[in-house]
């Protein structure tokens, strides 16, 4: 295991996932409600950095490694899954929801690693789709972390709804493609 600044940026959003949901366990005369929020909110949105931060540097510092390639995806799969847990905890999120996009991750991480060990992990790889599944998906999950109302008029808890459900549909929709670009190959596969 290859210790250097991205990998450890990697183990940090690991080791923050308890703090983050330990903040709403927290007795509300250490922190309000409100207080809670923010904190939790502040805390997502550092690991969003750094998971963008890590992968910068690992290119930049050229210390990129097969076992930051592996952690890293993992880290971002188990903050996301602990967010999405919390909110549907709270009554802010449908679990539903939170099942279609826990369950796609797990699903097309085990096809990204199957079609690895046959050698061919380019047919699943992340595509424009996922990434702007990604991007609705921390741009929500703040959001409905927060759960206040900015100003006047921006009322971050039906924002959040509306990006975690075009989320959801864009991960349905990735899901399928990948799944399609994997079929030749489960096809194949079957044939031997």
């Amino acid at each position: 295991m290859p210790y250097n600044l991205p990998n450890l940026l990697t183990w940090l959003r690991i080791l923050a996932i308890p703090l983050f949901v330990g903040i709403y366990y927290m007795p509300h005369t250490w922190l309000t409600p409100g207080q809670q929020n923010l904190v939790a909110t502040l805390i997502f949105a550092g690991a969003a950095i750094t998971d963008w931060l890590d992968g910068y540097l690992a290119r930049v510092l050229n210390q990129a490694s097969a076992f930051g390639a592996f952690l890293d995806p993992v880290a971002d799969k188990l903050m996301v899954s602990a967010a999405l847990i919390v909110l549907v905890y709270l009554g802010r999120l449908d679990a539903p929801i939170a099942l279609i996009i826990i369950g796609r991750e797990i699903t097309v991480s085990a096809l990204r690693e199957w079609m690895a060990q046959i050698g061919q992990s380019k047919s699943v790889a992340v595509s424009f789709l996922g990434k702007i599944k990604t991007t609705s998906q921390m741009i929500a999950i703040p959001l409905l972390l927060y759960h206040e109302t900015i100003g006047e008029h921006f009322d971050s808890q039906e924002i959040g709804t509306w990006l975690i459900y075009i989320a959801a549909l864009l991960t349905l929709w990735s899901m399928f493609y990948y799944l399609k670009a994997a079929m030749p190959q489960v096809l194949k596969n079957q044939e031997k």
